[in-house]
């Protein structure tokens, strides 16, 4: 948990490669979003954005983004489901803890929480002994090599991606056709725009 917590970045740098990620995912996979890893909601609430992963095989993580600042949680698909973690939650995030969105029928699944004001210091968190390990690992990362090497292997894409234009994005830099071409030569800036909305990217 310690090194998890240690190697979360600042909250705003979180954001942007929340962002970030999910904006990758729209451009390589725009058709079908359930097939996407990661998404980004920057309408979720009231000044309150959401992130998300699902890995189609169980495991997922969620965080939101408000004014109170951060909180995360995440579940790692054959892992004992620790729902006790939760007492740990401080008031202030409690509601998010408690969100029907982040749980299932029988009630909240969390193998792994954590929560940062916006003037803490550092980051908080609980953790069950096992089963948090690696649902972090690509969003803590950051850089395009890693994303490169894992989306060839996710997505399969029939084209080939760029690792300049995969930087691009996660420097969250405005789009461009030739960025977009660059990742899926099937796609374009106008039928990503709902998804440039939703997430909140910059635009030239």
């Amino acid at each position: 948990m310690n090194a998890l917590l240690s190697a979360l970045p600042a909250i705003s740098d979180l954001r942007d490669r929340c962002r970030a990620l999910a904006m990758l995912d729209a451009i390589i996979c725009p058709d079908d979003w359930e097939a996407r890893y990661y998404s980004f909601d920057s309408a979720w609430g009231e000044d309150e954005e959401m992130a998300s992963m699902r890995d189609g095989e169980g495991s997922d993580w969620f965080m939101v983004f408000s004014p109170t600042g951060v909180y995360g949680r995440g579940f790692g698909h054959g892992a004992a489901n620790s729902p006790e973690l939760l007492a740990a939650v401080p008031e202030e995030f409690r509601r998010f803890a408690e969100e029907p969105a982040f749980q299932d029928e029988d009630g909240p699944v969390v193998t792994v929480c954590f929560w940062r004001a916006p003037q803490d210091a550092a980051w908080h968190g609980a953790a069950a002994e096992r089963g948090a390990e690696g649902l972090f690992e690509l969003l803590l990362d950051g850089s395009a090599e890693a994303y490169l090497a894992w989306a060839e292997e996710y997505f399969e894409p029939e084209h080939e991606l760029d690792p300049a234009a995969i930087g691009h994005v996660l420097a969250l830099r405005p789009l461009t056709p030739a960025v977009v071409a660059a990742l899926n030569p099937d796609t374009d800036l106008e039928e990503l725009a709902e998804d440039l909305a939703e997430i909140g990217y910059p635009v030239g």
